[in-house]
C-alpha cells in the first residue's frame, strides 16, 4: 500500500536528538532543503593525522573536509605563516575541498614541503581550524661503513650482537638472518632485544658461524638495508663454568620507564646464565593487570597494553637457575597526553536563550586550557556581553544573531595537545516538520508501535499529539514522547487504530502533521502439528491450520530440521497440510510450519519418530500417551484455565500432570515447571504474571515414566501492570574514597510485568541530609554515585517502575562511600618483655574517625637489627603479624634470644595500611643456647678419647661454657654410671678423656650452657682401641679416591689380629674404580644388622642425592648409567631404628668418552693374540690334570669317602691374613694353605699355628702321596713321616704330580 510502513521500520529511521539547551545543540538536519535556507558556522569533518609521515617517492594529500552554510572558503598556514597555494605550481587545492595536493612524482622533493600545516575553514558564521599536522618524509638510510672484528668467545659464555640500525622515520622493523636470508631460530637463549641486539645468555660450539646479519626493513619506503655480517667463533678448549644469573640488560639493580596513557607498556629483561635462565615477572605490591599483561619473547618482555594510571609502579624481573637468581626493578611512571573528559558540543541557539560550552580534559601533568574564537585567541577576539569565560567553560547569556562564532578549546601539556571545534549558531526558525505528512503505519495487537514526527525550529518546538477529534493531549503511562517528537505506544490494541496529529509549536510559530495506525490482530496457529511415531512404510500427516487478520494475506512453509524439505514426490506440502507417504528412518526428525504475513510470523513444530515393525508384542506396561486437546477458559489479567484429554495410560494408572510454559519475550524456547496437578483431575487455575506471552503443554506421568509433551496451546498474553517487587541484594560500597557504588540483582524477564522497565535509584546521607537523591537508570545492575565523602553512611533504595507504574516503597539498605587510607598511626607503642623468644606489644588504637574506612585489624611490621653478642650484617628482611579487629596489644612469637629488634605497628582498612607509628626498639634476654655444631671423637687409645666440638650455630647468649657426660656401655647394652665434667667456654672446642678402660664402648652427651641454662645436646658414642694400629686399604685401580683413605675423624677401630682385620663404626669408603659410566664402590663395615643404601650425585650441583638399595652382605657396589668425564659425589649409609651412620663424602670422576680416531681392531694386536694362546696352553694343561685325575680315582677307598662325607670344618685358609676362606668342594686335592708339603710325603710342625693334628686324639696323621689324609687323629706334637701303607705301588712321576694339584 503506498504511503504505509510498519513501525519497525520506521523505528530504524536515524532519530534526531534534541538535547536541552544548557549542555547540548540542536544538530542542523542535513535535509536539502533545510541547508538551502538555514545559515550554520563551519565543522571540520575530515583531516589528515597531526603526525603525518609520507614516502617521499608519492604524491603528498593533506587532507582537510568541512561543512556549513554557505559552504566554507578554505586557507592553510606553513610554519605559523600564510601558504599562498597560488604562488606554486605544484600545489592544488580540490574543487568545494580544503584538501590540497602536492605533485612530488612529478618532480618535486618531498623534503622541500615538510612543515606544520593547519587548515582554516571560514564562511559568514565563524571560523573553524584543523590540527596542526606535521608533514614529515620518511627516511630509510643505511649502516655506515665499518669493519667489524670477529668475535671469539669460550663455550657457555654470554654474547650480544649490537645491531645498531641508522635512526629512521619511522624507527624500522630489525630481524636478524643468515647468508640465505633464513630467520635465526631463537629460544629462551637467544633472543633480540628491543633495541635489535641479538643476546646469547650462554654460547654454544654450535653457534659458531660467520653470517650473523642483522636487517633493518622501513616499511614506509618499503625497503631493508643491512649491516655488515658478524662472525662468531666459540672456543670449546676451555669452557665456562655453570654460574648463576645476571642480569645483561638493564644494567645495574633498578631502572625507569616513562609511558603515556593509553599505549603499550614494554618492559625487557635478559639474562644471562648457565644453564639458561627463567624469567619471572612480579608486580610489587600489587598484581599483573588482568588480560592486558603478556609474556612475550620467551617471557623476557612484559608487554601491558592500554595502559592507564594504575599501571604505575615496580615491577621486578627475577632470572633463575638451579644455581641462585638475579633480579632488576623498572620504576615505570605513567604520564598522558590531554584527553576528554568533556569535549565541547555545538550549540544552536535562539535569541535570548543561554547556553554553555564546557572544554574539560585531564591528563599528567594536568593540561593547561586555551579557548580560541574564530581562530584567534579569545582575550584578542572582540568582546561579546554575551559571553563568559569561567576557565574551561564558557557561558551564554540572552545570546543575539551577532552572537554566532566557532570557539576552539585547545587543552596542551608537555605530551601533546587536544584541539576542539564547537560552534554557537543563533538562529530564529519557526518549526517545520521533516517527516513525510499522512504516512500509515500497520502494527500487531501487543507490540509497540512509533508513529514519527520528525521536527526542526529555533527556539526548538515544544511537541503534542492528540488522536482522531479529542481535545485532550496523549499522555499518560501508555503514551511516551520521546525527545525527537516520535510518539510510542507501548502495546498497542485494536482501539488504538485511528489518526493521530503531532503539533510542533516554538515562539515563532506551529506546524503540524498527520499519521494514521492501523492494529491487526495476530496471526495465531489454532491447530499446531501433532508429534507422531508412524512405522516404516507408514504415512505420516501434519497439519497447521492458522487465523489471522482479514486484511492480512499468509503464506505458509514446511521446514524439516529448520531447512527446505527434500525434493521428492513423497514430502507433498500443500497449504497447511504436510504429507509424507512411505516413511523411511531418513525421515525422522522435526518438522515446522512456518506463518508469515507482512507484518509477524508464527510457528509451531511437532517431531516425527519412525519406528521399526514390531517383531514381538508390546510390553503390557509402558509410558502414557501425551495429553491431547489443550484449552484455555476463564481468563483473568493473572489467570487462567487450562483443561486437557489424559492420553492412554498403557495399564499403569497417571499419577501426576506436569503444566509446562515457554514465553517468546525474555527467555524464547526454554520450557519452565509451572503447576503439579494430581492425576485424578484434567483442569488446573494457573497463575500467572502479567506481561507475558504464555504457551501451555502437559506432560503426563506414572510408575513407568513420563510421556512425551502434548502439543503446545495456543498463546496467551497477560495484560501488563506495574511491577510487583523490587530488585533484591540491595548493597552500597564505594570504590574509590569520593564515590559510591550502588548494586543490585535486577528483576527477572517474568518479574517486569511491563514494558519500559527502569529503577529509580535514591541515596542520602544517613547523617546530617533529610532529602533524598533520585535518579532514573535503565535496566541495569550497578550506579556510581560520584563526590560522596569518604566512608560516609548512606541510606539506600532502589524502586523498579515500569510503564504502568511503580513496585511498592523498597526498603532500606546502608552502604558506605568509598574507604580511604587510615590518617594516623597508632600511639603509645610499648612492648614487655615475656621471654627470650617471646614479647607483648600494647598499643592505643587509633580514633575510629581516622580510619576512614572499615576497621580490618593492626599490623605489627618488625624486622631484627643484629645480635648482642656480635656485630654482623644487619637484617633487612621485614616480617609481617596481623592482628584482626579491634585490638590494642598482640604477642611476637619467634624472636631470637639475646636479639636488637624495631618494630611499629600500622591500622588498616579495606583501602589499605595507614601511616605507620615511631619505631620502638625491643631487646631479647639471653636465652638457652642450640645445641654444639657437631661432636667427633679423634684419636682413640687405649686409654682415652679426644672429643671435638664445634660451637653452637645460635648461642642465644654469652656462652660460659660446655657440660660433658659420659657412661659405659656393657656387652648388654646396659649404661653404666654417668660421669659429668663442666668445660669453660674459653676457646674450647676439645677436650681430652683419660684413664679410660681398653676396648670399651661409651656414650658421650656434650651441651652448651649460658647463664639462663644449658641447650639440648648432642650425642655420639666410640670404643676405646684394644691395640695401637694403623689402616690401610687395598690399592685403588682407575680414577678415584687415593690407594691410601685415612678414616674418618669419628671412625673407631680396634684390632680382631695382627693381620688387620679391623671393626669400623661407621662405613668406610676403602676403593673407588671408575670407567666412563659405571664405577664400582668398596667399603668396610662390621655391622650386618642394618639397611644400607649407597647415595651420589654430581658434585656442586643442587639437585638431591641418588639413592640406591644395597645388599647389606655385599661391601662392593656398582653405580651404573653416569655421565662420561664428569665429577661425582657418593656416600655409604647405614641406617636402622635408631638412626643413620654415613661414611666420609668421596669424590670421583668417570673417565671421559673413547675417541672414534683411536678404537682399533684387537684381532690384529699382539697382546690379544698372546693372550689367546695361553689361555689355549691353560685348556691343554687342565685336560691333562683331569685326565690323569680319572685314572687315579678308583684306587683310593678312603679318598672316596673323604669325598663323599667332606667335613665342613676343614676349611683352607688365606694365605695373606690367616682367616677361613671359602669352603669349597671342588679343591679337595689342594694342601692346605699356608703350608708346604715335601716330595717325601713329610708335614713339618710349626708350619701352621692350626694344623688339624692339633685337633686329634690319638693315632699318627699320615697323608698318602696325593696328600689325602688316611691316618687317625693324634695330639703329638713331634716331627712324624707320613708312609703310604695303603699302596704297595712305588712313587712314580705321576703320584709326585698330585702333590701338588
Amino acid at each position: 500500500m503506498p504511503g504505509m510502513k510498519s513501525s519497525r521500520r520506521s523505528s530504524s529511521t536515524a532519530l534526531l536528538l534534541l538535547l536541552t539547551h544548557l549542555v547540548a545543540a540542536l544538530e542542523v538536519p542535513l535535509d536539502s532543503k533545510i541547508l538551502d535556507e538555514l545559515p550554520q558556522p563551519p565543522t571540520i569533518t575530515h583531516q589528515s593525522p597531526k603526525d603525518y609521515i609520507i614516502d617521499p617517492r608519492d604524491n603528498i594529500l593533506i587532507q582537510c573536509e568541512a561543512k556549513g552554510k554557505p559552504a566554507p572558503r578554505f586557507s592553510w598556514t606553513r610554519n605559523g605563516t600564510h601558504f599562498n597555494i597560488d604562488k606554486d605550481p605544484r600545489v592544488m587545492m580540490k574543487p568545494n575541498s580544503g584538501t590540497l595536493l602536492i605533485d612530488i612524482v612529478g618532480g618535486g622533493k618531498a623534503e622541500a614541503y615538510e612543515g606544520e600545516y593547519q587548515c582554516t575553514a571560514r564562511n559568514d558564521r565563524g571560523t573553524a581550524v584543523s590540527n596542526k599536522i606535521v608533514i614529515r618524509q620518511s627516511r630509510s638510510p643505511m649502516w655506515a661503513k665499518e669493519k667489524i672484528e670477529p668475535k671469539v668467545v669460550q663455550e657457555g659464555a654470554s654474547l650480544v650482537l649490537h645491531c645498531d640500525p641508522p635512526s629512521g622515520l619511522p624507527p624500522p622493523i630489525i630481524f636478524w638472518m643468515d647468508n640465505s636470508m633464513q630467520r635465526f631460530t631463537q629460544d629462551a637463549r637467544v633472543s633480540q632485544g628491543l633495541n635489535g641486539d641479538l643476546y646469547f645468555s650462554n654460547v654454544q660450539p654450535e653457534d659458531t658461524r660467520a653470517d650473523y646479519i642483522c636487517y633493518a626493513r622501513f616499511n614506509h619506503t618499503q625497503t631493508i638495508q643491512q649491516k655488515q655480517p658478524i662472525s662468531v667463533k666459540v672456543m670449546t678448549h676451555s669452557p665456562a663454568g655453570e654460574r648463576r644469573p645476571s642480569i645483561l640488560t638493564p644494567r645495574g639493580t633498578s631502572s625507569r620507564k616513562t609511558v603515556l596513557r593509553g599505549q603499550v607498556l614494554y618492559l625487557e629483561c635478559i639474562a644471562e646464565g648457565l644453564p639458561t635462565p627463567v624469567i619471572h615477572w612480579t608486580k610489587e605490591g600489587g598484581e599483573l593487570p588482568a588480560h592486558r599483561a603478556f609474556e612475550i619473547n620467551f617471557k623476557k618482555t612484559l608487554k601491558i597494553i592500554h595502559v592507564s594510571e594504575a599501571d604505575a609502579g615496580k615491577y621486578r624481573c627475577t632470572a633463575k637457575n638451579y644455581l641462585g637468581t638475579s633480579s632488576h626493578v623498572i620504576v615505570v611512571t605513567v604520564k598522558a597526553a590531554p584527553y576528554w573528559i568533556s569535549e565541547p558540543k555545538n550549540l544552536v541557539l535562539a535569541p535570548g536563550e543561554d547556553g554553555r560550552l564546557i572544554c574539560r580534559a585531564n591528563g599528567n601533568p594536568k593540561p593547561a586550557i586555551q579557548w580560541l574564537v574564530n581562530g584567534f585567541p579569545i582575550e584578542n577576539a572582540p568582546s561579546d556581553i554575551s559571553r563568559e569565560i569561567m576557565e574551561d567553560t564558557i557561558s551564554f547569556t540572552k545570546v543575539q544573531t551577532s552572537s554566532s562564532a566557532v570557539y576552539q578549546c585547545n587543552a596542551s601539556n608537555e605530551h601533546g595537545y587536544l584541539l576542539a571545534n564547537a560552534f554557537v549558531n543563533v538562529l530564529a526558525e519557526t518549526p517545520r516538520m521533516l517527516s513525510e505528512p499522512d504516512q500509515v503505519y500497520q502494527v500487531i495487537a501487543n507490540k509497540p508501535a512509533l508513529l514519527d514526527c520528525e521536527f526542526f525550529g529555533s527556539p526548538i518546538p515544544q511537541i503534542q499529539w492528540f488522536k482522531d477529534d479529542q481535545g485532550s493531549v496523549l499522555h499518560g503511562d501508555s503514551y511516551i514522547v520521546h525527545e525527537n517528537g516520535t510518539l510510542e505506544i507501548a502495546f498497542a490494541q485494536k482501539n488504538d487504530s485511528g489518526t493521530y496529529t503531532c503539533i510542533a509549536t516554538n515562539t515563532l510559530g506551529v506546524v503540524q502533521n498527520q499519521a494514521t495506525l492501523q492494529v491487526k490482530d495476530p496471526t495465531t496457529i489454532i491447530k499446531q502439528p501433532r508429534y507422531q511415531s508412524v512405522q516404516t512404510l507408514g504415512t505420516a500427516v501434519f497439519e497447521c491450520k492458522v487465523k489471522h487478520d482479514p486484511t492480512l494475506s499468509p503464506t505458509i512453509i514446511w521446514l524439516k530440521n529448520n531447512e527446505e524439505l527434500p525434493d521428492d514426490n513423497r514430502h507433498r506440502a500443500s497449504g497447511d497440510v504436510l504429507t509424507i507417504l512411505e516413511v523411511s528412518e531418513e525421515d525422522q526428525g522435526s518438522y515446522t510450519c512456518v506463518v508469515n504475513t507482512t507484518l509477524d510470523t508464527n510457528s509451531a513444530t511437532a517431531h516425527l519418530t519412525v519406528l521399526a515393525r514390531p517383531s514381538t508384542p508390546a510390553s503390557p506396561h509402558d509410558r502414557p500417551d501425551p495429553p491431547t486437546d489443550l484449552e484455555l477458559t476463564n481468563p483473568r489479567d493473572r489467570s487462567v484455565q487450562l483443561s486437557w484429554i489424559p492420553g492412554e495410560e498403557h495399564n499403569s494408572p497417571i499419577t501426576k500432570f506436569l503444566v509446562e510454559y515457554e514465553e517468546d519475550q525474555f527467555e524464547p524456547g526454554l520450557w519452565r515447571h509451572l503447576a503439579d496437578v494430581e492425576g485424578t483431575q484434567t483442569t488446573a487455575e494457573l497463575q500467572l504474571s502479567p506481561f507475558v506471552n504464555y504457551v501451555f503443554r502437559v506432560v503426563a506421568v506414572n510408575e513407568i515414566g513420563r510421556s512425551e509433551p502434548s502439543l503446545p496451546s495456543e498463546h496467551y498474553f497477560t495484560q501488563p501492570a506495574a511491577p510487583d517487587e523490587n530488585p533484591s541484594g540491595v548493597q552500597g560500597l564505594g570504590t574509590d574514597p569520593n564515590n559510591l557504588v550502588i548494586t543490585w540483582e535486577p528483576l527477572k524477564g517474568v518479574q517486569h510485568n511491563g514494558p519500559g522497565l527502569t529503577y529509580k535509584v535514591s541515596w542520602r546521607q544517613k547523617v546530617g541530609d533529610d532529602e533524598w537523591t533520585s535518579v532514573m537508570v535503565a535496566n541495569v545492575s550497578k550506579y556510581v554515585v560520584s563526590g560522596t565523602p569518604e566512608f560516609s553512611p548512606y541510606e539506600l533504595k532502589v524502586q523498579a517502575f515500569n510503564s504502568f507504574g511503580a513496585a511498592p516503597e523498597p526498603e532500606i539498605v546502608i552502604g558506605y562511600s568509598g574507604e580511604d587510607l587510615p590518617m594516623l598511626a597508632p600511639s603509645n607503642v610499648r612492648v614487655h618483655i615475656v621471654n627470650s623468644t617471646l614479647a607483648k606489644v600494647h598499643w592505643d588504637p587509633v580514633p575510629p574517625k581516622s580510619v576512614r574506612g572499615f576497621l580490618k585489624g593492626y599490623k605489627i611490621y618488625y624486622w631484627k637489627q643484629g645480635s648482642l653478642i656480635k656485630r654482623g650484617k644487619r637484617h633487612t628482611e621485614v616480617k609481617i603479624l596481623t592482628f584482626s579487629g579491634d585490638k590494642s596489644h598482640g604477642m611476637l612469637p619467634g624472636l631470637e634470644p639475646f636479639s636488637v629488634y624495631k618494630l611499629n605497628v600500622r591500622v588498616f582498612n579495606g583501602k589499605g595500611e595507614g601511616p605507620p607509628s615511631a619505631d620502638v626498639t625491643l631487646k631479647t634476654p639471653e636465652g638457652v643456647p642450640s645445641s654444639p655444631a657437631y661432636l667427633k671423637i679423634t684419636s682413640p687409645m687405649l686409654d682415652s678419647l679426644t672429643l671435638q666440638w664445634g660451637p653452637p650455630l645460635h648461642p642465644n647468649g654469652i656462652l660460659k661454657g660446655y657440660t660433658l657426660k659420659y657412661q659405659r656401655i656393657n656387652s648388654t647394652h646396659e649404661l653404666g654410671p654417668l660421669v659429668e665434667i663442666t668445660i669453660p667456654a674459653e676457646n674450647e672446642t676439645s677436650w681430652t678423656l683419660r684413664n679410660l678402660n681398653y676396648s670399651t664402648r661409651y656414650k658421650f652427651y656434650l651441651s652448651a650452657f649460658t647463664r639462663v641454662g644449658p641447650g639440648s645436646e648432642l650425642t655420639e658414642e666410640a670404643i676405646t682401641v684394644m691395640d695401637e694400629v694403623t689402616h690401610q686399604t687395598t690399592p685403588g685401580e682407575g680414577k678415584g679416591i687415593s690407594s691410601t683413605s685415612p678414616l674418618l675423624k669419628t671412625d673407631i677401630i680396634i684390632p680382631v689380629d695382627k693381620t688387620m682385620k679391623v671393626m669400623v663404626l661407621r662405613p668406610v669408603i676403602t676403593n673407588i674404580t671408575s670407567s666412563s659410566n659405571h664405577a664400582n664402590i668398596s667399603w668396610e663395615f662390621d655391622r650386618m644388622d642394618m639397611h644400607f643404601y649407597v647415595e651420589y650425585k654430581i658434585a656442586d650441583s643442587k639437585e638431591p642425592l641418588d639413592k640406591m638399595q644395597i645388599n647389606a652382605s655385599q661391601t662392593f657396589f656398582v653405580l651404573k648409567g653416569l655421565l662420561p668425564g664428569t665429577v661425582y659425589r657418593v656416600r655409604v649409609v647405614a641406617e636402622s631404628q635408631a638412626g643413620q651412620l654415613r661414611s666420609k663424602d668421596e669424590r670421583f670422576e668417570t673417565r671421559p668418552p673413547a675417541m672414534a680416531s683411536r678404537q682399533v681392531d684387537i684381532a690384529t694386536q699382539g697382546w690379544f693374540i698372546g693372550l689367546m694362546c695361553a689361555i689355549a696352553l691353560l685348556i691343554l694343561i687342565l685336560l691333562i690334570v683331569c685326565f690323569i685325575k680319572r685314572n687315579k680315582g678308583g684306587k683310593y677307598p678312603v679318598k672316596e669317602k673323604e669325598d663323599a662325607h667332606a667335613d665342613p670344618e676343614i676349611q683352607p685358609m688365606k694365605e695373606d691374613d690367616g682367616a677361613f676362606g671359602e669352603y669349597s668342594d671342588t679343591e679337595d686335592h689342594k694342601p692346605l694353605k699356608g703350608s708346604r708339603t715335601p716330595s717325601d710325603g713329610t708335614v713339618k710342625k710349626g708350619v701352621s699355628d692350626d694344623s688339624l693334628v692339633d685337633y686329634g686324639e690319638g693315632g699318627e696323621g699320615q697323608f698318602n702321596e696325593d696328600g689325602s689324609f688316611i691316618g687317625q687323629y693324634s695330639g703329638k706334637k713331634e716331627k712324624e713321616t707320613v708312609e703310604g701303607n695303603e699302596s704297595s705301588e712305588a712313587p712314580s712321576p705321576v703320584n709326585a704330580m698330585n702333590s701338588f694339584v
